[in-house]
């Protein structure tokens, strides 16, 4: 399914009243708070609280990602979401040479408990949540974080957040993997078990279908190989011996919003009420918090233009009001300048300004699930559910995600859909405002966020100094300690943690574990 044309036929046929004849609304809909939850997983949902404004954010050093993080929240924000470096995402420090060039860019640079030490500097640990979009070294970060604060004297048990720690749909659609899929899956899994016993209030991953809407899916793919790889996590946790209803409520899912309103609102309808089927009749999950899907939501940023850049603040609120429409737990809202370069801060705030709108001058939270009923929707729904248990057949007969991953099914299906996209925007019947209609004069360019060249050169020396002052022999002692349990088995990330204790860097914990599972190439 591609995203739909109000005026095409397919669209027109959605929602003819005598494809729902028989639907009883008070039976079939269920109320907000109950099972399958297509109205939303919480029964007041925004009438008793609001969804968390967790605006991402992350450049250059910890120090300034900090400033950053304190001015968000003296704007309003209710939740951290931090961006990490290229370098960071791929397990290499600072003064690595394929670092060069990327220190900073498009998130922040962390190599050292020591800037892991600025950049949560004054932050209120035990209270504010806090979301890292990080992966293939998910359980460094996590790990940094704890031991962060408990220098700090805040204890693990109150920490509450979120790691992305998604790394089947990084052999999909991003890119940024560093082992084979198979040990990959073992970091994750043992990061569950760990969290499990360490980290109570921890969501232990987000699973995401973002960076594959990113990337070019529908609406229904990016659903489909979403809860395609959530299954995989399911049973890669069930087969580390982990009781399902033991972690699956720390489960989470992170959603793109795109620009047609009504299918991104049917789309979180569909996948909420997917997942809590999968969960309750083929994991047979009892508790009823395993069943319900969680999510966090971004609005797109492929949707954004360079071309009269202000008018992205107009796509950025539509997008936002589907995720609010739609039912989400948590949302960021992109900045106008986003496809020029990092957000000002005063895009940042207009952005932040937005969801504030929405949550209190609009009427969107006045009534649990405002769009209920609508023939267009609930057939949207329907349709976009269809779709998706489609791919999600198709999956399963090639034997799972990861099966599916390796023989390259969901990149194939994602680069066809991609290219039908761009092709209809070039053909002008997919209309894009300001790009291929209404373009005329772009108006004054909007002004980039400024990078400081000197940056990478004062994290280099950060990262030597640090280095410099630390026992050689005993941090030799924990990181073989730390290829022992990757070679003969056990939880990795108790070793992991004592080695980072003795100041290892990040990159040389990835090192470790890149001389034991080797590193991925497709």
């Amino acid at each position: 399914m591609t995203d739909l044309d109000p005026d095409s036929p397919e669209s027109k046929a959605l929602f003819r009243p005598a494809d729902l004849e028989g639907f009883d609304y008070g039976r079939d809909l269920g109320d907000p708070g109950s099972f399958p939850f297509a109205r939303g997983i919480y029964p007041s949902m925004y009438r008793s609280r609001l969804w968390t404004m967790r605006q991402y954010a992350g450049f250059g050093t910890a120090t300034a990602t900090n400033e950053r993080f304190k001015f968000l929240l003296e704007a309003g924000q209710t939740g951290l979401s931090c961006a990490f470096d290229l370098p960071t995402q791929m397990g290499f420090d600072s003064d690595h040479p394929r670092a060069d060039g990327e220190v900073g860019r498009v998130g922040v640079s962390i190599s050292t408990l020591e800037d892991m030490h600025l950049l949560l500097d004054g932050l209120p640990l035990g209270q504010v949540t806090t979301s890292m979009t990080i992966n293939a070294t998910a359980a460094i970060l996590l790990l940094f974080y704890q031991i962060v604060a408990e220098q700090s004297g805040v204890s693990a048990t109150k920490l509450g957040g979120t790691i992305q720690n998604d790394i089947l749909k990084e052999y999909v659609a991003r890119g940024t993997y560093i082992y084979p899929p198979r040990p990959s899956m073992r970091l994750v899994t043992d990061t569950f078990a760990y969290c499990q016993a360490e980290l109570p209030k921890w969501n232990t991953i987000s699973i995401s279908g973002y960076h594959i809407r990113e990337a070019g899916s529908t609406a229904s793919q990016e659903i489909a190989f979403t809860i395609a790889n959530g299954i995989t996590y399911v049973e890669a946790a069930l087969a580390a011996g982990l009781e399902v209803d033991a972690f699956a409520p720390r489960l989470s899912f992170f959603w793109n919003a795109h620009n047609h309103l009504f299918e991104e609102v049917a789309k979180f309808r569909a996948a909420r009420r997917m997942w809590a089927r999968i969960m309750r009749d083929r994991f047979h999950a009892t508790d009823e918090r395993s069943w319900l899907m969680r999510f966090h939501t971004q609005t797109g940023g492929s949707t954004l233009t360079a071309q009269q850049p202000e008018v992205n603040t107009v796509r950025v609120a539509i997008q936002a009001l589907s995720a609010v429409l739609g039912g989400t737990q948590s949302l960021h809202t992109n900045s106008f300048d986003e496809a020029l370069g990092l957000p000002t801060e005063a895009s940042a705030k207009l952005a932040l300004r937005t969801q504030q709108v929405i949550a209190h001058e609009t009427g969107a939270t006045d009534t649990p699930d405002p769009l209920a009923g609508s023939y267009y929707v609930e057939s949207l729904t329907n349709q976009v559910e269809k779709e998706a248990l489609r791919y999600l057949e198709e999956i399963e007969g090639l034997g799972g995600a990861v099966a599916a991953i390796e023989a390259g099914y969901m990149q194939d299906e994602i680069e066809k859909a991609a290219y039908a996209y761009s092709k209809s925007i070039d053909e002008g019947s997919r209309i894009i405002v300001g790009v291929n209609r209404y373009s005329g004069d772009g108006g004054e360019a909007a002004k980039a966020f400024p990078i400081d060249p000197k940056l990478q050169d004062e994290q280099i020396a950060r990262v030597k100094r640090f280095r410099a002052n630390r026992d050689q022999e005993a941090l030799d002692q924990k990181l073989a300690e730390v290829s022992r349990v990757a070679r003969d088995g056990g939880n990795l990330l108790y070793p992991m943690k004592a080695a980072l204790v003795a100041r290892a860097t990040l990159g040389e914990v990835s090192d470790t574990l890149r001389e034991v599972f080797g590193t991925y190439r497709e």
